[in-house]
């Protein structure tokens, strides 16, 4: 493919990715709207958090675009009356990732936090003291006039009293409508959830059910006369003086401290008699002109996520690959984003250590996207819970040596141990891709004593391979195995190999072809080049550090010598150099099923054409390929927000053929 082609395949694929941008945008408008309508007439479809992700999928795709600047709208069942206080909606943080996003551009010397109750927003307007109308929350500036309904709830006051300032306040108070879960269990289990309960009951033409429903509030404004509160503490107090509800207030220091006071409260609202979807931080100054915006600034909702859960700690497992021993958690099962997980990596002991973990912690668990199941913090003890360290292993199960605990690994330091010998092998085989040298005859051969090494691969023959697939009567019989011809067939044809494949597959702890071709791209494009290199100008290089580095430069220190001796015996030629060929300097990242091949032959077919494979979508990204282009992955989402064009399998195709 000539430059010109080139540039006319990208400028046709920028195109394609316009035209599917546009009809998923339009697509989340109409979602959206219709979510939005049946939330506000109380027959909510489906929860916050499935809302959340659409909401958020059109933000990265249309930032702009004007559904996300405006709020739903009540229906024309009742009077309508303006509010005075803007009513709107505030930026979200679904994970303590985007929540220190948000505080690097607002560090405050305090946070105040409160409950971010799920229910439905209700303004009080009051004149003299007197409650003089209840509105709905509705476009966001004009709502609903409920105010026969709102009196018969419980916290809702017809006139003000508990302060002297109570009687003469004109102004507004802001709350939110829930009901607890002891009705909704005794009078409502028919509803899906108690916020759609009292959605639906608040707005009842003849009021019927709405004594059956609470209000709690946590904002005041008075529209004549100073303000009865000096900051957004005082705020909270002066409405619970005169006799209102209102939301727990926490005082934390540091934004740490938000999210370690968050992590609680998703253990604690299971115990609380109301839902609550996530938690408000605010800054202790009253900021009025901020609150009105239709989107405040200042302040932000930290919400809690179907992807993630408290549990509890019962037992460390260590599972052995090859030399390494990996610790993994296993606690109280919980349900994460449609799936019940009770497992949980924990990578190495360094992490153990650093999360302070021991068996009975109450722990965070966290499934994001498509990531596995991650334990992201470990609640503080209140003293309650019964805890006792995490017990290592201390010799190798196979051979008896005494393990070395580096920190970042626990592993068995003995090179010739049987289980890491093997486990070299299996991987070399599933690297150079083999597939006729399946891993139980591997196994066989390894256990036999005819493989002990990766050159003792490349000494097979149909001859040595005949009695694992022929008994010996047939072997006496002279019959010929099909099967022996097939994979004796299979290992010579794989000899040809990037260095890439040739180094990832001696199975250095945590070194994978990715890992490898950086090292490639960064100059080191040889072999000897490879074995030169010192551990500092491996760390240079972009993606490693110095772990990695260390790891990287003994594992290759140790496998050296059968390096050197499959390739100076061309018994491995490898394809050094700069890479060329129809996808030279692309990159491909995969997700979702592939039609006319397996994800691996796809792989194959890039690198082949010398191009480079990505395992996530990162930025620089050529192209992300996927049979669901219009879907709302969170691939595809990213992908959308980096501007990286997404194409179909058979465009795919078309780039290589051309």
């Amino acid at each position: 493919m000539d430059l010109f082609d080139m540039e006319q395949a990208v400028s046709e694929n920028e195109r394609i990715k316009r035209e599917r941008s546009s009809v998923r945008i339009a697509e989340l408008e109409k979602l959206i709207l219709r979510y939005q309508k049946s939330y506000y007439n109380g027959e909510g479809e489906i929860s916050d958090a499935e809302f959340d992700r659409l909401w958020d999928e059109l933000k990265v795709l249309d930032p702009a675009n004007p559904i996300l600047h405006r709020v739903g709208q009540d229906s024309g069942n009742f009077q309508k009356a303006p509010h005075v206080m803007p009513m709107g909606s505030q930026e979200k943080a679904a994970d303590p990732e985007q929540f220190l996003e948000w505080v690097k551009k607002h560090e405050y010397s305090e946070y105040l936090v409160e409950y971010k109750l799920d229910g439905a927003s209700l303004e009080l307007q009051y004149n003299g003291g007197t409650l003089l109308r209840a509105v709905t929350r509705g476009d966001g500036t004009t709502g609903d006039v409920i105010t026969e309904n709102a009196v018969k709830m419980k916290g809702v006051l017809k006139q003000l009293s508990g302060v002297p300032s109570a009687a003469a306040f004109t102004g507004g108070i802001r709350g939110e409508v829930i009901m607890t879960h002891t009705v909704h269990k005794s009078l409502y289990s028919d509803k899906a959830n108690c916020r759609n309960a009292a959605n639906g009951l608040m707005k009842r033409k003849d009021g019927e059910g709405s004594e059956n429903l609470t209000l709690i509030v946590y904002d005041v404004w008075a529209t004549e006369g100073e303000q009865p509160f000096k900051d957004e503490e005082e705020k909270l107090l002066w409405l619970k003086e005169c006799g209102f509800n209102v939301v727990p207030l926490k005082i934390c220091s540091s934004a740490q401290e938000v999210i370690d006071y968050r992590s609680s409260v998703m253990e604690e609202r299971k115990n609380l008699d109301y839902d609550i979807d996530g938690l408000v931080i605010k800054e202790r100054t009253v900021n009025h002109e901020d609150a009105s915006r239709d989107r405040p600034d200042r302040q932000i909702a930290f919400k809690f996520s179907l992807e993630e859960a408290v549990s509890v700690v019962r037992d460390v497992e260590w599972n052995e690959n090859g030399a390494t021993y990996t610790p993994v958690a296993v606690f109280d099962p919980v349900d994460l984003n449609g799936t019940t997980v009770q497992r949980a990596s924990l990578a190495n002991p360094n992490n153990i250590r650093s999360l302070g973990l021991m068996i009975g912690s109450h722990v965070v668990v966290v499934k994001r996207g498509e990531i596995i199941p991650k334990i992201e913090a470990v609640l503080k003890n209140d003293g309650t819970a019964v805890t006792f360290p995490v017990r290592y292993p201390e010799k190798c199960a196979v051979c008896g040596s005494v393990l070395q605990d580096e920190g970042t690994r626990l592993f068995c330091p003995n090179k010739e141990c049987p289980k890491k010998v093997l486990h070299r092998l299996l991987k070399w085989v599933d690297v150079c891709d083999i597939r006729d040298l399946g891993e139980t005859l591997v196994t066989q051969l390894f256990n036999s004593g005819l493989v002990k090494s990766i050159s003792d691969i490349y000494r097979l023959d149909e001859e040595k391979l005949t009695p694992y697939f022929l008994n010996e009567e047939s072997i006496s019989l002279e019959k010929k195995s099909l099967g022996a011809k097939k994979v004796a067939a299979s290992i010579q044809s794989h000899r040809k190999l990037s260095l890439s494949q040739f180094v990832a597959g001696f199975d250095i702890e945590g070194i994978g072809e990715t890992v490898v071709e950086k090292l490639v791209d960064a100059g080191y494009s040889t072999l000897e080049k490879l074995f030169a290199a010192g551990e500092d100008e491996i760390s240079s290089v972009y993606g490693f550090a110095e772990v990695m580095a260390s790891s990287f430069c003994k594992g290759l220190k140790e496998c050296s010598e059968e390096m050197r001796n499959l390739v100076s015996s061309e018994t491995i030629v490898l394809t050094e150099g700069e890479k060329s060929g129809r996808l030279a300097g692309m990159s491909f990242c995969f997700t979702g099923e592939l039609v006319t091949m397996k994800r691996a032959d796809a792989q194959n077919l890039v690198k082949q054409n010398g191009g480079s494979v990505k395992s996530s979508v990162v930025k620089g990204l050529s192209y992300l390929v996927t049979n669901d282009t219009s879907s709302g992955s969170s691939k595809n989402v990213k992908a959308a927000s980096l501007g990286i064009p997404v194409i179909t399998e058979k465009e795919f195709l078309e780039l290589i053929q051309k």
